[in-house]
């Protein structure tokens, strides 16, 4: 499944699928800002998110587990870290990971946090809760994600399993005769510790999670919706863990069925 990446992205390690196309940054609510690598000069603010979104995430989404199957479907052996780029604290943390400790002190949803929740196999359904705030349900863990836009000050308080989040839409500059198109980026910070993986691979309260979200026309049709991952840790990454997760749209709420965090599945 081919999709693009802008050039901030390129600058963090990740390679370029397909063609990586200049971009405008319209930071929603605020300072329009010139993408990096981009061309021309900055766009005026738009001041409804909802209304100038170049792409429509709303509706239901199923996810497709086309990667990492032993990973997302079931819990991993222990030990079995394979792709995650940790350090050796994080090592001797997860080595230490026991999933009866997790139930008995009831904390179920460390692997329900900001940069693990959309590994899970899951449905998500995404609506506006108003002009400037996207919202992001789950089923699998009932967790509840808000991205604000513009110059939102998130409140005072301790770190939280979702985090806070920023977002701002990242339009392309199409090609003469296209329509536009763009994607959603969303930074999220303020993460209460918890685990990329259920077999106890940590992220700390130090971590920081920027997504992208684009969504692509199938030859067949179909909707899909695929979202670049990116989680720095400097207490437990000795680099940036990048993936991606793939969704299809659905017609309907077909299957939606909130279930409660798990630790042993």
């Amino acid at each position: 499944m081919r999709h693009r990446f802008s050039n901030f992205r390129i600058s963090i390690g990740l390679t370029a699928i397909g063609l990586a196309l200049p971009l405008v940054l319209y930071c929603q609510g605020g300072q329009a800002q010139a993408g990096r690598g981009g061309r021309g000069g900055a766009e005026p603010a738009q001041d409804n998110p909802k209304a100038s979104s170049p792409i429509d995430l709303t509706g239901y989404w199923v996810s497709i587990v086309d990667e990492d199957w032993r990973f997302r479907m079931v819990v991993p052996p222990p030990r079995d870290y394979e792709g995650v780029p940790m350090t050796p604290a994080a090592v001797k943390f997860a080595d230490a990971w026991d999933p009866d400790k997790d139930e008995a002190s009831g904390d179920l949803c460390r692997a329900f946090g900001a940069p693990a929740i959309l590994r899970q196999p899951e449905h998500l359904h995404i609506t506006w809760q108003d002009d400037r705030t996207l919202r992001l349900d789950t089923d699998t863990g009932t967790q509840t994600r808000v991205f604000h836009f513009g110059d939102w000050k998130p409140p005072a308080g301790p770190p939280t399993l979702q985090g806070n989040s920023i977002a701002l839409w990242e339009t392309a500059r199409p090609a003469r005769g296209s329509p536009p198109h763009g994607s959603l980026k969303v930074v999220t910070s303020h993460l209460k510790a918890g685990y990329l993986r259920k077999n106890g691979v940590p992220y700390s309260e130090n971590a920081d999670l920027t997504e992208y979200y684009d969504v692509l026309k199938e030859h067949n049709g179909d909707t899909m919706l695929v979202v670049t991952i990116v989680v720095t840790d400097p207490q437990y990454l000795h680099e940036p863990f990048i993936i991606t997760s793939h969704f299809k749209k659905q017609d309907s709420d077909a299957g939606w069925k909130p279930t409660p965090c798990t630790v042993k599945w």
